[in-house]
């Protein structure tokens, strides 16, 4: 048997997670090489600054501030630089010149996937990347081998740590948001500025990721409706366990059909109660969890870390054996599928249940106004709950009544929520969740 060549890596970024790969790149050089078909040299590591402090100690003759040299020596390329630029043009330099890429890079992928896929598919190079959606849990890889023989209906996913730390606290030790973020910030888990996360921002990234590859459709992030849970209110997250739900911030991508009977998607991330008896309600910390839904395989879950330096180098690492494996055997890149091309529905043809809470007048007439308004909106009304006053929140002459709808169109739930606000027998509505997951 003839031996083959070293496969040359070049990696871009020593941050927690470019670090990590070089120190189980180096340890354990033997092993992977095993799994290859050939050894992995890493042949240098691109970084800003050449001094700087780092978790691991890395060999100073690795390390250059010359990335594009570094790339045209290099067979595979790792991107772990993060943001949009530079890493979108030294993506591109390395594609051109024919090596493969491995990338955790959401961003850049939600952003300009479609034109890295193209380009790699004009060179016949591959483009990897598992770690740029839930970390150390699989789901890329699944989606686009495994399953894609199935049709995926839908997905939902935890696919952000911090606030599912931060959602979890709340739940299960009662704490503010605040409070909460405070603890995810001094524990780690937030950045000094954690808009990204709190906001959706990460998250609707994933999703784009994960609508595109699961529907063999381009998602472009613009089309990913987006909220994130600064409004979230223990109040909320008691109440909703009360009801035996949870609050969860989902990820949720599936088919649908509008009013015209035309096939399409949705993208969509905000916070929602998820039912108690549902995989994903029992999610806990910083985990993520993926949970799809396919015609013939039925419900599958993917759970486990969805940051950290280690556990995503793992997926990084994964990646590479595999483009390095494609270098031994041979053969050209296997393009992304995305002939599909169906259309990128808007939030308003969503179908969905909410669960509406309210101060109403505490008099004859009122309830029957609040369900008259709904009528007139064609929503339907599944569980009526009412407190009379004296609630937290709730001056004495008013009542809270918590609503729970039958699906309709989201377009119809949220033009009924605005008109509930202009009813004269409501004083506040308080609180507006979605229902997924029942």
């Amino acid at each position: 048997m003839i031996e083959y060549r070293n496969v040359r890596v070049a990696l871009l970024g020593a941050g927690s997670v470019g670090a990590q790969v070089a120190r189980l790149l180096l340890e354990h050089g033997d092993e992977l090489a095993s799994r290859a078909g050939a050894g992995l040299e890493l042949v240098g590591i691109a970084v800003r600054d050449l001094a700087a402090t780092r978790d691991v100690d890395l060999p100073e003759e690795l390390l250059t501030t010359d990335a594009e040299s570094l790339i045209l020596s290099a067979d595979i390329v790792v991107e772990l630089i993060g943001g949009i630029e530079p890493a979108r043009s030294l993506v591109l330099r390395a594609l051109g010149s024919g090596a493969d890429v491995v990338t955790g890079n959401k961003a850049l992928l939600a952003t300009h996937g479609p034109e890295l896929f193209q380009e790699a598919e004009q060179v016949g190079a591959q483009l990897y990347y598992e770690a740029a959606v839930a970390g150390a849990i699989p789901i890329i890889r699944p989606l686009h081998d495994s399953l894609a023989g199935d049709r995926i209906e839908r997905i939902m996913g935890i696919v952000n740590g911090t606030t599912n730390f931060i959602l979890d606290l709340m739940d299960r030790q009662g704490a503010t948001f605040a409070d909460a973020l405070a603890t995810a910030t001094e524990l780690g888990y937030a950045e000094a500025d954690p808009t990204a996360d709190i906001e959706g921002y990460d998250a609707a990234q994933k999703a784009a990721i994960l609508a595109s590859l699961a529907f063999h459709t381009s998602v472009p992030l613009a089309a990913v409706h987006r909220e994130g849970i600064t409004g979230v209110t223990i109040d909320q997250v008691r109440a909703a366990r009360k009801a035996g739900y949870v609050v969860k911030i989902l990820a949720t991508c599936e088919r649908l059909t509008d009013e015209d009977g035309r096939e399409g998607v949705s993208a969509r991330v905000y916070p929602a109660l998820v039912p108690e008896s549902h995989p994903l309600a029992s999610v806990h910390g910083a985990k993520n969890a993926v949970f799809v839904e396919a015609e013939a395989a039925g419900d599958l879950m993917f759970y486990g870390a969805g940051a950290g330096g280690v556990q995503t180098a793992s997926a990084v690492l994964g990646d590479l054996v595999s483009a390095a494996r494609r270098h031994v055997i041979g053969g050209p890149g296997i393009a992304e599928s995305t002939q599909s091309n169906l259309p990128v529905f808007p939030i308003g043809v969503v179908t969905t249940r909410y669960q509406i809470t309210m101060h109403v007048d505490d008099a004859p007439g009122a309830l029957s106004a609040v369900a008259g308004v709904l009528a007139r909106h064609g929503v339907s009304v599944e569980t009526v709950e009412q407190t009379s006053g004296g609630t937290e929140g709730a001056a004495p002459t008013t009542a809270t009544l918590v609503i729970g709808t039958h699906r309709a169109r989201e377009a119809d739930l949220a033009a009924t929520v605005t008109a509930l606000r202009n009813e004269p027998v409501v004083t506040a509505v308080t609180s507006v969740l979605r229902v997924e997951g029942a």
